[in-house]
């Protein structure tokens, strides 16, 4: 099992919004080194969601329901998109303020490339931030 965080402005579509459709597309993602992240992901992985721009906070932790096929949102062949399932909310939200401080995890994607929109997460760093929801 590999383990990712994906990010989405929550006034576009926020964790509720997952929650109250069950799944959803995970499209529109026009960066290649997300895209190539998007490709690698695997039926079950775990995600955490990340509500950016207004909140910058982990809210949620999603699954994948099906692996990358192709982006509806366009006709180019390049682009793809996976399937999201909710799996959990967070019992408290874990602000980007809280990740910046805490000294474990100062290498994660979310510091070092904060631009990227879907990113892996080793299975420490994805605990870790479990245990700061907890």
């Amino acid at each position: 099992m590999k383990y990712w965080l994906v990010k989405s402005e929550p006034d576009k579509y926020a964790w509720s919004d997952l929650v109250r459709d069950g799944q959803t597309t995970w499209d529109g993602v026009r960066n290649f080194q997300a895209r190539n992240n998007l490709q690698q992901m695997q039926v079950g992985d775990l995600v955490m969601y990340y509500h950016s721009v207004s909140e910058k906070a982990i809210v949620g932790v999603a699954k994948v329901a099906n692996e990358a096929y192709q982006d509806p949102t366009t006709p180019e062949k390049q682009w793809v998109a996976v399937t999201l399932a909710p799996e959990k909310a967070l019992q408290k939200k874990v602000t980007l303020e809280q990740i910046k401080k805490d000294e474990r995890l100062q290498n994660i994607g979310l510091l070092r490339q904060s631009r990227l929109s879907v990113m892996p997460l080793s299975a420490e760093e994805f605990d870790m931030l479990l245990g700061l929801a907890n």
